[in-house]
């Protein structure tokens, strides 16, 4: 089984480094040193990981045979894949591979079906669930425990608690004209103790 764990950013210096945008959560294992990498496209690799090491933040990888800024600025833009066994998890237990997660069934607390699980989308800041609901419309709901609780890989679904408005835009919490104005007066009577009921 084939799994994403990098994209290659931007050439840095002048021999060879390249920045890599990490997506796996074990990148000393799939990227370390001595690790052979496919590549979309297929034509660049595989690519053999020569060196490593963090600079300002960023992962900076050095492939063997890419010697300067020229070869290195040719491989931006190019997925990292490795391969990995189907029955293999990650160490971590509260970790997952996106293929474990792909296809769930993804519910609320009391059972009731949001959609399925369609993909993992890896960025910056956190990784986002794209759930397809019954009527075809897809949602992103942030991977953090806070929102997704449960990952229930032998009944095969994930279960969530989303925020009011992640799932139905019309149940989310709009500040209204009156509900400001209630505010205000809130806050002109009781002082922070009104301001406190009304939040």
């Amino acid at each position: 089984m084939q799994l994403v764990v990098g994209r290659i950013g931007r050439a840095h210096g002048i021999r060879g480094d390249v920045s890599v945008e990490v997506r796996t959560d074990e990148p000393e294992l799939r990227l370390g040193p001595g690790a052979v990498v496919l590549t979309d496209p297929a034509s660049v690799g595989p690519l053999t990981v020569e060196s490593g090491r963090v600079h300002s933040g960023r992962l900076l990888l050095r492939f063997a045979g890419v010697k300067d800024r020229n070869a290195a600025e040719a491989l931006r833009g190019t997925v990292l894949i490795s391969e990995v066994d189907p029955e293999e998890s990650p160490e971590d237990p509260e970790e997952y591979y996106d293929h474990q997660l792909i296809g769930l069934d993804v519910v609320l607390l009391d059972g009731t079906l949001v959609g399925e699980l369609t993909e993992v989308l890896h960025l910056p800041y956190q990784d986002l669930l794209t759930v397809r609901k019954a009527d075809g419309t897809e949602v992103l709901v942030p991977f953090v425990s806070q929102i997704v609780p449960t990952i229930d890989l032998e009944n095969q679904r994930a279960v969530i608690t989303p925020p009011p408005g992640l799932i139905d835009p019309e149940q989310a919490d709009v500040a209204g004209t009156s509900s400001a104005e209630g505010a205000e007066t809130a806050e002109g009577a009781d002082g922070a103790e009104g301001s406190e009921e009304s939040q």
